[in-house]
């Protein structure tokens, strides 16, 4: 990441355009489809659309919220496989957590071990 606002290069990459559309149930499935354009706005048809599965999950904290790239070549196979891509989203968002509680009560011990650490 720049540091220098300046020098953020925002041009965007005009070769790599999409056009997104959602397609949702309204309980728990969302599927973006990244449609490929050309810079004129029509379709690339050169290119394969590309599906995005998102949903989130009510937690103690508030919404959680989870998105895995789908495995498919047209919507149907996009609902086929989001299931399956939501319950590994969730898996390694666990994974992430309890990684992140380990780290914490490491940190914690070492402070509180009475060891002592050079440089503390």
């Amino acid at each position: 990441m720049n540091n220098n606002p300046s020098q953020t290069d925002f041009k965007p990459d005009t070769g790599h355009l999409y056009r997104e559309e959602t397609i949702t149930d309204l309980k728990v499935a969302s599927i973006k489809i990244m449609i490929p354009v050309n810079l004129d706005g029509s379709d690339d048809e050169s290119r394969t659309p590309i599906y995005v599965g998102n949903t989130q999950l009510m937690s103690p904290e508030g919404p959680l919220p989870l998105q895995a790239p789908l495995e498919a070549a047209n919507l149907e196979e996009a609902l086929a496989a989001f299931p399956e891509a939501m319950r590994q989203a969730l898996a390694e968002v666990v994974e992430k957590i309890k990684e992140m509680q380990l780290e914490q009560r490491r940190k914690e011990m070492g402070s509180e071990s009475g060891i002592i650490i050079p440089g503390r």
